[in-house]
């Protein structure tokens, strides 16, 4: 009697290790390290200036680490050319936080423009290949309306389902739930539920909305002031001993001290000498 091989473990779609970045003199990561697996939802979160949309624009090779690796689908960003670049940016998908239309293009135009930039397919094949991920998204029968014609909510759908059109490998969103009433909102959240079990890509998503992360994702990455502050499950989360990770899920403001003398430097510009103070 053979024995059944054991189940594959899956394989690692995005790797970050040791990143660290800077705008400017003013450093932003440091020393962020994340891993993502194929079929996975990791949810980036973190307060306003933790770093949670630097590390993203990373991710889509938007911006350059100035140390640190980061790979996609096994290869490191920082060593493909241009062409093997623009070859690998074909397995990603990318849905922007305002949906990001083209306002003169009809919603139909708007879905199959990845198709025309990166194929050759005749225009008949582009135009079923919309109306199928519309289908998806729940906006059958829209492709003609313009940007303007759609609600909120069908924005963020819509961009859905251009990134979406070429069944990339990796989906990133970024802030897909943000600005849209709770029911809607919640729409979204079984929308990439749906397309990770239709599909089977890896999402990662960037949000604040507490409510859509525990929803939605299979890990959550925490960022605070560039750094990972933790990485586990929605469960390990909400009971983590952590001060700070429970001030982020309660939305208790931290009590921070005041230096006098740095307070005084960030005002004049001007050091201050202790015989000043005096």
């Amino acid at each position: 009697m053979t024995q059944a091989a054991a189940p594959r473990p899956p394989e690692r779609v995005i790797e970050v290790e040791d990143l660290v970045s800077f705008y400017g003199p003013r450093q932003i990561l440091r020393g962020v390290s994340v891993e993502v697996v194929e079929g996975e939802i990791m949810v980036i979160m973190g307060g306003s200036g933790s770093g949670k949309s630097t590390l993203l624009r990373h991710l889509m090779a938007l911006e350059w680490p100035t140390s640190g690796t980061v790979r996609l689908l096994g290869r490191d960003l920082a060593a493909l050319s241009a062409r093997e670049m623009f070859e690998l940016r074909k397995k990603i998908g990318v849905a922007f936080q305002g949906g990001a239309l083209f306002s003169s293009m009809t919603v139909g135009e708007n879905i199959m423009l990845p198709l025309h930039e990166h194929t050759e397919l005749d225009p008949t094949t582009m135009r079923i290949m919309a109306r199928l991920k519309l289908e998806v998204v729940d906006l059958a029968g829209f492709e003609d309306l313009m940007p303007s014609e759609l609600s909120g909510g069908m924005i963020k759908r819509a961009a859905m389902a251009r990134a979406i059109i070429m069944d990339p490998k990796i989906l990133f969103c970024d802030e897909p739930s943000a600005g849209l009433d709770p029911v809607v909102a919640s729409a979204i959240d079984d929308l990439i539920l749906r397309l990770r079990d239709a599909v089977g890509m890896s999402v990662v998503v960037v949000t604040h909305e507490l409510e859509s992360a525990f929803k939605i994702a299979d890990r959550i990455t925490v960022l605070d002031k560039g750094e990972t502050l933790f990485i586990g499950t929605v469960e390990e989360l909400r009971n983590h001993p952590s001060e700070r990770i429970q001030n982020l899920l309660n939305r208790r403001a931290e009590d921070e001290a005041v230096d006098a003398d740095a307070y005084m430097r960030r005002l004049t510009g001007v050091e201050v000498s202790g015989a000043a103070r005096l």
